[in-house]
């Protein structure tokens, strides 16, 4: 399992998945999709796409990874999770036939997949909104065959998979680009736009950007929005981040292409109810406010671009004094977040309950090369409360670094 162990849980290769969709009669061919990938705001951009088109009338399935509490977070249906039952039930069925026909075990990730797949296939969902796990030309939702296309962004995350070079990351980003398929890229990066030009070219895809479909702006009271031509519209999404703005921008871009290609029935009158909607999506872990007096926000950052718009957003949020939880898990550079955090902030260093996860101790002593000073605890838990007692009413507490950490105190 990726989420515990990391890059040895990794399976670089579709034979498993292809094989175990067609035990379950290859569910993926039986249902319409839109495949997202991109290093950052693939969740975000899933969810909002998912509750605007099932406030379109649509049913709607959303595969995300990975989960915060609940296994079930992954597989979700007009913003519920599948029964515990289906879930049960679906390992009932197939374990047998995994084990006595797989010379090569199914990973955690591939089972999931199928599972998903087969929930939707099965409650007849109109649509499927699927999420790479990592990277996209072998990843394990790879085998559909999308109405779309989304890439959101390419920055550094996973090197020692993806490869050390945006090139060679958007490289593997831009293998979800399929036959005649349309393509949305959230963010224009000059860098890299060659590499999906290219791969677009040999697919004979249409690839747009989300700035070419849809015009951002700030406003009076948050940004606003406009379709084409049309008048602005204003934004009722209290999320207003540059990261959060592209999320947005790239989730509209793309229903709107759904809707002037009529791939799908689109009405984005829902926009005006966009944060009610994602509450019913179970929509959790960015940049989520769970305490007030001190105020306490989560948020999943653990990379290198997700840091640099944290601390945009943390500097023109207003607090007395600042506290800050952190953790990593082992495989990831974590130099890329300390070097964008503040000095001036009470910093308690925490210990994720998983194997992969860097002890409190090393995180501190990382830390200790950016002049980040603190205390070490053995627990998220611990470490919160330890900021809670000393924090004033007016201070501001953050849990960040690793969506396992934020995960613990959700």
């Amino acid at each position: 399992m990726f989420q515990r162990q990391g890059q040895k849980a990794f399976k670089k290769d579709l034979t498993n998945i292809r094989k175990l969709c067609k035990l379950l009669n290859n569910p993926q061919d039986e249902i319409k999709t839109i495949h997202i990938a991109g290093t950052n705001g693939k969740g975000t951009t899933a969810h909002i796409i998912a509750a605007l088109l099932e406030s379109s009338g649509l049913k709607v399935g959303l595969y995300t990874s990975p989960h915060y509490k609940d296994f079930r977070e992954r597989i979700k249906i007009n913003g519920s999770f599948i029964p515990k039952r289906y879930v049960s039930t679906f390992v009932q069925m197939y374990q047998n036939d995994i084990k006595d026909k797989f010379s090569k075990q199914p990973s955690f990730f591939e089972l999931t997949v199928a599972m998903a797949f087969k929930a939707f296939k099965d409650q007849k969902v109109d649509v499927a909104v699927i999420e790479t796990g990592l990277g996209g030309r072998l990843d394990s939702t790879n085998i559909i065959n999308p109405l779309l296309s989304i890439i959101t962004n390419i920055s550094f995350d996973h090197q020692s998979i993806l490869g050390n070079t945006l090139i060679k990351i958007a490289g593997e980003k831009a293998g979800i680009i399929k036959k005649q398929t349309p393509v949305v890229i959230g963010e224009y990066q000059e860098m890299i736009e060659k590499t999906f030009r290219k791969r677009a070219k040999q697919t004979e895809s249409e690839l747009y950007y989300s700035q070419d479909l849809v015009k951002i702006k700030d406003g009076k009271s948050g940004f606003e929005f406009k379709l084409g031509k049309g008048k602005w519209i204003k934004n009722t999404w209290n999320f207003n981040t540059e990261f959060q703005k592209k999320n947005f921008q790239t989730s509209i871009a793309a229903l709107q292409l759904l809707k002037n290609k009529k791939l799908l029935s689109v009405d984005l009158a829902g926009v005006v109810k966009l944060p009610k909607l994602l509450n019913g999506w179970n929509y959790i872990g960015r940049m989520q406010r769970i305490g007030l007096r001190p105020e306490i926000l989560v948020d999943s950052a653990h990379n290198e671009a997700g840091m640099k718009e944290w601390v945009k957003t943390i500097a023109d949020k207003k607090y007395k004094s600042l506290h800050i939880i952190v953790g990593f898990v082992k495989d990831k550079d974590s130099s890329l977040v300390l070097s964008y955090l503040p000095q001036e902030a009470d910093y308690y260093f925490v210990h994720a309950k998983i194997p992969r996860a860097l002890s409190a101790k090393e995180v501190k002593a990382e830390a200790a090369a950016y002049n980040l000073e603190g205390k070490a605890y053995t627990s998220v838990r611990r470490g919160l409360a330890a900021a809670k007692r000393k924090a004033h009413p007016k201070d501001l507490i953050c849990v960040v670094g690793s969506i396992f950490v934020v995960a613990e105190v959700l």
